[in-house]
């Protein structure tokens, strides 16, 4: 099985499409949606476009998903506009629709070529929050793998593309679609069989960007100014996550 995992899409349609326009042209047994795919600008746009997919979808839970239901206490970070933003999704979704999105399942293992049993989840194997980058200490792995028998770990939530193998077992970050944090405008995804390839995807930028002033979110403005028009730097980035990572005891 070939698989394709698309990570933190954040409700932007347009580096979605062009990610999909690729995969055209690749022979795709299985898409993993990998969380955190539609809390965003274009969330009903997102949510249509990845119900549309013509493929096996495995389509799991982020903190942005169980933001929408019964356990999304604490399933954001703390501060008005995390709070504005969850409100925004969860007005743009039925009660259906919301029950549907955080009852999504939190991992699932896929045989991959080359790789054998791949475990997918969003953040890490243990919940949805662990902050997981290229800085963290190698010694955090014992406890983030505790009980993981898969030789391979997908997970996200950082938006930073990562390969390494960390007590024995290789772990892979697909990188952001929507949001990444990578010093480069484009959306970060990752193909997996017969081995790992991270991929990077140019969009059409400056229609991505009225999209977004067009959608109503509350984060519009500022979003496109410092994720659409510049690049997050991957380095700050990296340090700033590890720091909260050291506020909150991970480290």
């Amino acid at each position: 099985m070939r698989v394709a995992a698309l990570y933190d899409i954040h409700g932007m349609v347009v580096p979605l499409e062009a990610v999909l326009a690729e995969l055209e042209h690749e022979s795709i047994d299985a898409f993993v949606i990998g969380g955190d795919a539609v809390s965003g600008p274009q969330a009903v746009e997102t949510f249509a476009l990845l119900r549309s997919i013509d493929a096996s979808l495995h389509w799991i839970r982020g903190n942005g998903e169980r933001a929408l239901g019964p356990a999304g206490s604490g399933a954001a970070m703390s501060g008005a506009a995390a709070e504005d933003a969850i409100r925004f999704t969860a007005s743009q979704f039925s009660d259906a629709e919301r029950a549907e999105l955080s009852s999504l399942p939190a991992q699932v293992t896929l045989e991959v070529d080359g790789l054998g049993p791949t475990l997918f989840c969003h953040a890490s194997p243990r919940n949805d929050l662990d902050i997981v980058t290229e800085g963290t200490p190698p010694e955090r792995f014992s406890l983030l793998l505790e009980g993981v028998s898969e030789p391979v770990v997908v997970a996200g939530h950082t938006h930073m593309q990562l390969d390494v193998e960390r007590d024995g077992v290789r772990w892979v970050n697909p990188g952001s679609v929507g949001m990444p944090f990578e010093g480069d405008v484009a959306a970060f995804w990752a193909l997996l069989g017969p081995d790992v390839k991270l991929q990077r995807t140019p969009f059409d930028v400056e229609r991505s960007a009225s999209a977004v002033l067009e959608s109503g979110w509350p984060e519009a403005e500022p979003f496109v100014a410092e994720n659409l028009r510049a690049a997050p730097a991957r380095d700050e980035t990296i340090a700033l996550f590890e720091r909260i990572a050291c506020e909150r005891g991970e480290r």
